[in-house]
């Protein structure tokens, strides 16, 4: 099993930053990288706010605070973080754009190197393919927003080594999160699960057969919860849920995983949830529910 010191994380949108700051707070060396230098100052800005807040909540400590923040150094080449010991990959959930970002990292890396993608689901053997050294590539699917959720999903592809699983299962057990494995199938095994459901949810609401707050009401009262699909869309991302969906039925070629039509439609007004105040739900600038956007039905 390797000793991991060092961690790369390449993208900073919310899971990104999230991974980086949990890493950092549990000891980790960390890098940041992304191709906007914008996206790496708020990056480090999100990240503090979000440790300044769990400071004023009591759980942090000044100190802890400084002392993470410490630890996330920001990088705009991919060389400066040549001597690391793991990259995890969260960048936009395209294989062709991942598979391009590995086969430059492998000019760049130890050939030890655990490289590890946040995909939730492009196949980890065909990333790996970008590599001479496919055992040491697994997929590490965290889930929004990742100081919070106490899941891993390890997923292993075709040639990843046991010692890889190992090394992986080690840090997220670093990180405080429990793992679960799947093989490298469409999905893997809760987004497998969890895409069709969301998809039947915006299904019910183009339809008019239930109201936004009562599909919502109906999973958390009924099912126990925590939060209504059509507020998780919202949470996720519209368009990373289409994203998801239609790199399912491309991989699959199952209809469940077909998306309906509101969802498209949202993605291209730009209705994209809480990172733009508007999805199914309106929200705050502090990311806060504050009212109903979708309210009639619109035929799927």
């Amino acid at each position: 099993m390797r000793d991991i010191k060092k961690v790369l994380i390449v993208g900073v949108g919310a899971m990104g930053s999230g991974i980086a700051q949990i890493s950092a707070q549990s000891g980790f060396e960390v890098y940041i990288n992304d191709l906007s230098p914008q996206n790496l100052k708020d990056a480090m800005e999100k990240i503090e706010s979000n440790l300044r807040r769990s400071q004023a909540a009591g759980r942090l400590t000044e100190g802890e605070v400084l002392e993470t923040m410490e630890r996330i150094t920001p990088v705009t080449s991919l060389a400066d973080a040549a001597d690391t010991d793991m990259v995890i990959e969260a960048i936009i959930e395209r294989p062709e754009a991942k598979k391009a970002l590995f086969e430059e990292l492998a000019q760049i890396c130890r050939n030890d190197v655990i490289m590890a993608s946040n995909t939730s689901t492009v196949s980890i053997s065909d990333i790996a393919s970008a590599s001479d050294f496919p055992e040491n590539f697994v997929g590490l699917h965290f889930f929004n927003p990742p100081a919070k959720m106490k899941l891993v999903e390890v997923v292993t592809g075709f040639f990843t080594s046991k010692d890889t699983v190992e090394t992986c299962e080690a840090f997220a057990a670093k990180l405080g999160k429990q793992c679960i494995h799947s093989e490298d199938s469409a999905g893997f095994i809760v987004n497998h699960l969890l895409i069709p459901m969301l998809n039947e949810a915006v299904i019910l609401l183009a339809k008019g057969i239930g109201t936004v707050e009562d599909i919502d009401k109906g999973m958390k009262l009924g099912c126990n919860h925590p939060m209504g699909p059509l507020e998780l869309i919202d949470l996720i991302g519209a368009d990373i849920t289409l994203s998801i969906m239609e790199i399912l039925l491309d991989e699959s070629g199952d209809s469940k995983y077909r998306p309906s039509q509101l969802l498209k439609r949202m993605v291209r007004a730009h209705q994209l949830g809480v990172k733009t105040g508007r999805g199914f739900y309106l929200y705050d600038e502090n990311g806060k529910k504050c009212g109903i956007n979708i309210r009639k039905g619109l035929q799927s």
